[in-house]
């Protein structure tokens, strides 16, 4: 069986932990009331904040620019004001019916956490019900559901599969680009690659 953790690591290289600090991870389960995936808190700890590939943000709960905690807030408090009783979804663009969900909620228990993005509008989800954590993405109206970890997900993104829904793939070969989010208004960071993957 993969390790998607591991595999995913050997796509972006050696981990930086710039900013890693658990009380900041326990400060914000604690103000959220859920735990956080230990592989995306891994992958954030090593990496965030961060742009990948020129399309997916990653932020971090340590940072005053682009803070983890802030933005889960920030997003939730944007998809909670969708009126979705008002709106005449089809089948497949209304998340409720798609994926047997009694009633949907955003930052709840059981509801919804925005935990990355990227700049094509993808909103990747993670449904922290204890009995069967998933992520969900939305993108261009439609939703996917993913039975599977952050890093597996991240893994079948970076290869190229469709991870938002059909057509959804935003694949580029060769190394995995990687670029640090400027934390000062003046700050313009270098891009840089990962290792040589073979594709």
């Amino acid at each position: 069986m993969t390790d998607y953790l591991a595999a995913v690591m050997a796509m972006l290289g050696p981990a930086q932990n710039r900013y890693a600090d658990p009380a900041a991870w326990d400060r914000l389960h604690a103000e959220l009331g859920i735990q956080l995936p230990a592989d995306y808190r891994v992958l954030v700890d090593a990496f965030a904040p961060i742009q990948i590939n020129g399309h997916l943000y990653l932020s971090h709960p340590a940072t005053e620019r682009w803070n983890l905690g802030r933005n889960i807030r920030s997003m939730i408090k944007s998809w909670s004001e969708v009126p979705w009783d008002d709106l005449d979804l089809d089948a497949d663009e209304d998340p409720r019916r798609l994926f047997g969900l009694d009633e949907l909620s955003f930052g709840t228990r059981n509801g919804l956490w925005p935990i990355a993005s990227t700049d094509r509008g993808e909103t990747i989800f993670l449904l922290a019900a204890p009995d069967a954590p998933k992520l969900l993405v939305s993108y261009d109206e439609t939703w996917a559901e993913h039975r599977m970890s952050f890093a597996e997900w991240l893994y079948r993104y970076l290869i190229g599969e469709d991870m938002s829904g059909p057509n959804s793939a935003a694949f580029y070969p060769g190394p995995v680009q990687l670029r640090h989010l400027p934390m000062s208004a003046g700050e313009r960071p270098e891009p840089w690659h990962g290792p040589d993957r073979g594709m």
